[in-house]
């Protein structure tokens, strides 16, 4: 009923930049949070960034300064531009999503599929 692709992962040299971009589709009312997470080999996967969609924002402390979420409420699309790119950043970049389906009472989280992310040189 839903789906959160995601697109924008790659390889890339320290100090580089990517942008992720995460697009919802399906039978959604309305999407309320979106954001970003990430998962690197033998670690739990932890927050990233995250959107209202008002507009708020939040980052974990890792990111800030280097890492920019922004939404196109219009497109039911998030991004995350990330600059500065250091190795430890190397993980695969999951979107999340708490939507309301058409017809639903109930707010629910999805996730994509995942994008990965590898910071080398």
């Amino acid at each position: 009923q839903v789906q959160l692709v995601e697109s924008g992962g790659g390889l890339v040299q320290p100090g580089g930049s990517l942008r992720l971009s995460c697009a919802a589709s399906g039978s959604i009312f309305s999407i309320y949070t979106m954001g970003w997470y990430r998962q690197a080999p033998g670690k739990q996967r932890e927050l990233v960034a995250a959107i209202t969609s008002g507009g708020s924002t939040n980052y974990a402390d890792f990111v800030k300064g280097r890492f920019t979420i922004s939404r196109d409420n219009a497109k039911n699309t998030v991004y995350l531009q990330m600059n500065s790119l250091k190795p430890e950043d190397t993980a695969v970049y999951y979107c999340n999503a708490a939507l309301t389906l058409r017809g639903s009472l109930f707010t629910n989280d999805y996730w994509g599929q995942g994008t990965q992310v590898t910071v080398s040189s």
